[in-house]
């Protein structure tokens, strides 16, 4: 089984630094964020720069239009033979980024569902449209219960999801998802975390980066998107692009958005630190105690336990 190195923790911990630190020898970095993968969203997603990217290879940034539906199966299937090409060239994989549930598919291999969509998906969409959610749940429970028992009214998506599943495959939803469960990891991840046990120190980071991104043209890039991206957009509901949104469109001011865009970041990243304090395989390094320098030397330590040399 092919090892990976997976550098995680919440926003603006310094993942990406740390990621391009450990790929600098021999490796390069796969990006597992679910914002950096849209083209023309460079500074509200803090994506890096060539020069912070000093010379590594970077992959999965700027692969989808902000007016496509992304999602976690979109992104293992673009992401895993990006991942199996650099594994082929004997470079030391690094995956970094803070979209927890997109890390752990990629790190199983998770075959997902198919995606039929055209017809037989519009025609769905249309019948919810017309009849109802209730009944719609009602098709839906006559052969996979579980999901509708699941699935909430006002999702239509999953629900339309589940029912052409079905009719396409035969197999129900929650059969996928059992069996898929079973399937042992493809990959073998030695994971590095980056934590500050100071929470008011890493709001501050936070603060920071808020106001540096506007430094750096926030308003500029969001104006640029609504001139061709839907607001309903998946892209749009970012932390940091709906909040301009609404400063541009006259319902905030810009120090309320600004004010908004840093509490969600904080939220975001008490998020991002609750889906992985799960994972119990997770090497900690609190940077609250640990300068950049020596985070690097212990995340090296680490690795070369597990014959890693980076």
């Amino acid at each position: 089984m092919d090892k990976l190195v997976c550098v995680v923790g919440p926003t603006a911990s310094g993942k990406s630094d740390l990621a391009v630190e450990l790929a600098m020898k021999n490796g390069e970095v796969i990006s597992c964020d679910s914002m950096q993968v849209y083209r023309g969203m460079d500074v509200g997603t803090a994506k890096p720069t060539e020069a912070e990217m000093r010379g590594v290879r970077h992959h999965m940034l700027s692969v989808a239009d902000p007016a496509e539906d992304y999602s976690v199966s979109r992104y293992v299937e673009q992401a895993d033979p990006v991942l199996q090409e650099v594994l082929r060239r004997g470079k030391l994989a690094v995956i970094a980024g803070g979209t927890g549930l997109y890390m752990d598919a990629l790190i199983a291999g998770r075959d997902f569902a198919p995606h039929p969509g055209g017809e037989l998906r519009r025609e769905l969409e249309a019948q919810f449209d017309a009849r109802g959610a209730e009944a719609m749940l009602a098709e839906l429970r006559a052969f996979d219960p579980d999901s509708a028992a699941r699935l909430h009214p006002s999702d239509r998506k999953r629900i339309v999801r589940a029912i052409e599943i079905y009719r396409e495959t035969g197999v129900t939803m929650t059969e996928h998802d059992r069996a898929t469960r079973l399937v042992p990891p493809k990959y073998e991840p030695v994971w590095i975390g980056l934590w500050y046990s100071d929470r008011a120190e890493l709001y501050a980071k936070i603060d920071r980066r808020v106001d540096l991104m506007l430094e750096n043209g926030l308003v500029d890039e969001v104006k640029r998107l609504l001139a061709s991206v839907p607001e309903s957009a998946t892209a749009m509901q970012a932390i940091g692009y709906k909040e301009i949104a609404q400063y541009l469109r006259g319902e905030c001011t810009l120090d309320e958005a600004v004010d908004a865009i840093k509490q969600g970041s904080r939220r975001y990243a008490k998020r991002q630190l609750t889906w992985l304090r799960r994972n119990e395989k997770i090497f900690w390094i609190d940077r609250s105690k640990t300068d950049f320098s020596s985070a690097v030397s212990a995340a090296r330590q680490r690795l070369a336990e597990f014959d890693i040399e980076t």
